[in-house]
């Protein structure tokens, strides 16, 4: 593939919007998240002809408020869900080995033998990092991709995460999982390979309608209705899927992480996990970012009621998480440290449990009586498998002629950052024009949101966000304009 190929900007945009009006393909995916363009992926690498719409941006839902791990499923031990985990090291190890290896990192995960963390917490925690390395093994991960877990002493901790409190610190045991760049950069990484194969990755064209032979669908930018015709349709649509099919009951969760500077908690080169207050199986991770910040995450609150476009997270959510952080720090933070906080609607199929954190994490795939093949729940990092069971499902059903799928062995495009001026356009927000370009050029942006808020991550922090968004705005009209 190459950059032309794999390319995606306004004028493409426009020159696949009329193809799609004018022609049948084979699959129409709905919905611009990591499933969506997975799915995408998958069908375009099996020869389908492929439309992908999106009614806001690449990565605008759920997909871009991840906690950014490729994980192994450890939590899904502790709650009996074998199945799950071991799917998620598989899958994890493809993404580390073979997909995206350019995109991820490992990450160092310190469980500290801390007051406040019980001796059953800890040797529960232990026991789980075992069982989670007997399934990176099966996996056949290697050491080198994912070292094992071992303990550390305590000068050891506090190097890894220097806000510890040492008093009464007694060292920890590290594992270790996988890290990505950024979320959203893996959404528009997958999107931009199923483009390089043919597939038309359409944003800002909302689905109205669906049934088993297309959508009536809205051109958002221009208000055009549009008819787009296709022989199968994939509902990848998240948190929103029930409001194209009414035979669905999904039940939101909302999780939410919170932004700190790096520098406040000594710059940590390993992940904190804390184990929250009488419990072997849910934690809260304080873990390193690019850029200098360090997300502290997550919540697993119900949601119900209309799913919004951008969830937002409650004062009580950025309490809880910032009080059980310091729980374990030697200088607690106030409220005022707190740069940002960022909400994201997990789709969970309604199991009826009691609690949303006892909801499985296993996907579903099904058919509506419409004809429509809807793919529902699961992880981030069982995206390609879900995909692969939404594309089989919709080929079977619709008799499609399509091989197996090769996602397995398929590495996602290489973005590198552009070469050219990094000079920041506005100080104190660490963006340059060559960046902003890069992602109107090559990247799917169309607007100032899109740069700050998915191909940057800028506007994770408010107030850099505001002071950058009138420069980007401007850098993003001229580079559109010249592409067309």
């Amino acid at each position: 593939m190459t950059a032309a190929s794999t390319a995606l900007h306004a004028a493409r945009r426009g020159s696949d919007l009329a193809a799609a009006a004018a022609d049948t393909c084979d699959l129409l995916v709905v919905g611009g998240g990591i499933t969506g363009t997975g799915v995408a992926l998958d069908a375009a690498s099996r020869g389908l002809r492929v439309t992908l719409i999106e009614a806001e941006d690449l990565a605008f839902g759920t997909s871009r408020f991840s906690s950014k791990l490729v994980h192994g499923g450890l939590r899904y031990l502790a709650t009996g869900d074998v199945a799950t985990a071991r799917e998620s090291a598989r899958e994890r190890h493809l993404l580390m080995s073979v997909i995206a290896p350019h995109l991820i990192r490992p990450l160092g995960q310190l469980l500290p033998f801390a007051p406040g963390v019980s001796g059953r917490q800890r040797g529960a925690g232990a026991a789980g990092m075992a069982m989670g390395d007997l399934l990176r093994l099966q996996a056949r991960t290697s050491g080198k991709v994912l070292p094992g877990p071992h303990p550390v002493g305590t000068a050891r901790a506090l190097r890894l995460f220097p806000a510890l409190n040492p008093r009464g610190l007694r060292g920890g045991m590290v594992t270790y999982d996988g890290q990505l760049s950024d979320d959203a950069a893996l959404v528009v990484a997958v999107a931009r390979t199923a483009a390089g194969l043919g597939a038309r990755i359409l944003t800002r064209v909302r689905a109205e309608r669906l049934h088993a032979d297309g959508a009536t669908a809205t051109d958002m930018l221009t208000g055009e209705r549009i008819e787009i015709r296709a022989r199968a349709v994939v509902n990848a649509t998240g948190v929103w899927a029930a409001t194209l099919d009414d035979g669905l009951t999904l039940r939101p969760s909302r999780g939410t992480h919170i932004v700190l500077d790096a520098a406040d908690l000594g710059r940590p080169t390993a992940a904190l996990t804390i184990p929250l207050e009488g419990s072997i199986s849910r934690y809260v991770f304080a873990l390193p970012q690019r850029g200098g910040r360090v997300i502290v995450g997550l919540t697993d609150v119900d949601a119900p009621g209309p799913i919004p476009s951008v969830a937002e997270p409650t004062e009580a959510e950025i309490a809880f998480l910032l009080e059980t952080l310091n729980r374990l720090l030697a200088v607690p933070l106030a409220r005022d440290r707190v740069r940002g906080a960022f909400a994201g609607l997990r789709p969970l199929v309604d199991t009826g449990a009691a609690e949303t954190a006892d909801v499985s994490r296993r996907h579903l795939v099904r058919t509506s009586t419409s004809g429509v093949v809807s793919v529902l729940g699961g992880k981030l990092t069982t995206y390609r498998r879900m995909a692969e069971d939404a594309v089989d499902l919709a080929v079977r059903q619709r008799g499609l002629r399509a091989g197996p799928s090769s996602t397995a062995s398929l590495r996602l495009i290489d973005d590198p950052a552009p070469i050219g001026p990094q000079d920041a356009v506005v100080e104190g927000a660490p963006l340059s024009r060559a960046a902003i370009e890069h992602a109107v050029r090559f990247q799917g942006a169309l607007t100032a949101a899109d740069v700050l808020d998915r191909r940057t991550r800028v506007g994770l922090v408010p107030d850099e966000r505001a002071r950058a968004f009138t420069a980007v705005e401007q850098i993003v009209a001229e580079t559109v304009a010249d592409l067309r």
